[in-house]
């Protein structure tokens, strides 16, 4: 998501196994340097709560829930706290984002959060089927110019693996304030055929949903959210 935005590399950390680099990377893996609080925190509490797929579906958790690309974490953070019975994984390679949300874990003491702190997409393949209840994308890059349109998050093949990750009637969430990206996206849900939607008022965020700091920036900016909420069919 804007800081938030979601990049989806080609190197993946963890219980993921890859096989090679399958997928090309677009976007940045690090930004500026670590301050050493949040250096010790990717060093220390970073490998205890790296998600491995192995570990679902024997959870003692009540459902499990994924956030493609979380930025800077706020709204993974906020999902946690007020759900302590759902499980919660983030995937962002962007390690800078992914140093914020450990902050707000320690900050917080959140022990329903688990990182995967690589490409979402070797983590989609590596998860069990109808393991997830929901899933969320916030804000995805929108590669704008024409030429880069394959680079979107939302393709035919990321789809087919979120529908098959996602429990029947699991939710898929998706939110954007470009609305090229948002034709886009329903256009390609539709051709999908495997999920029914959007079910609800485009332009109101779900009853749970937490603002973070990019989509205050789209608003100061004057760009509006829409929001989609499909359903696996």
């Amino acid at each position: 998501m804007g800081e938030d935005r979601s990049r989806q590399g080609d190197q993946s950390s963890g219980e993921v196994t890859e096989t090679g680099p399958r997928y090309q990377f677009y976007g940045r893996r690090k930004g500026h340097a670590l301050r050493r609080h949040h250096l010790e925190l990717v060093e220390k509490l970073l490998p205890r709560i790296r998600f491995d797929p192995a570990s679902l579906p024997a959870t003692d958790y009540r459902e499990t829930w994924l956030e493609i690309g979380f930025g800077g974490g706020e709204h993974l953070a906020n999902l946690a706290a007020r759900h302590p019975e759902v499980l919660c994984i983030g995937a962002e390679p962007f390690i800078n984002g992914v140093a914020k949300l450990l902050a707000l874990i320690e900050e917080k003491r959140l022990d329903n959060i688990r990182i995967h702190d690589g490409d979402a997409r070797y983590l989609l393949e590596a998860l069990p089927a109808s393991s997830l209840a929901r899933l969320y994308l916030l804000y995805p890059d929108p590669w704008p110019k024409i030429r880069h349109h394959k680079r979107r998050f939302i393709n035919r093949e990321n789809l087919r693996q979120i529908h098959r990750v996602l429990v029947p009637g699991g939710m898929f969430i998706f939110a954007s304030d470009i609305a090229e990206y948002v034709d886009w996206t329903l256009e390609h849900i539709r051709n999908d055929g495997g999920f029914s939607g959007p079910d609800r008022d485009m332009n109101q965020p779900p009853a749970d949903w937490v603002e973070t700091r990019y989509e205050n920036k789209a608003k100061a900016a004057g760009r509006n959210t829409t929001y989609l909420r499909f359903q696996k069919a």
